[in-house]
């Protein structure tokens, strides 16, 4: 999602109705559907970081949350 006035390089929160810029990363698979390799990467702002984290968690989702948009990140984010 692109917030007005932001330049498409900026990224911004992964949640919905959120376009504050991202200052974490969530880095995480699905295991039933994901391989061992496979993961997806949401953004989030501060606010959201905890809610997404927990959004997963609650699934079981293996996650890890990083500081920052991490290069790790950069090639995940579609």
């Amino acid at each position: 999602m692109i917030g007005l006035g932001r330049g498409l390089d900026e990224p911004v929160c992964s949640r919905a109705g959120c376009s504050e810029p991202a200052e974490w990363s969530i880095v995480w698979r699905n295991p039933r559907i994901h391989t061992d390799g496979r993961t997806k990467t949401w953004l989030a702002c501060t606010e959201h970081v905890g809610y997404l984290r927990d959004f997963l968690a609650t699934r079981d989702f293996p996650l890890e949350v990083l500081a920052g948009v991490s290069d790790r990140a950069k090639g995940d984010l579609a």
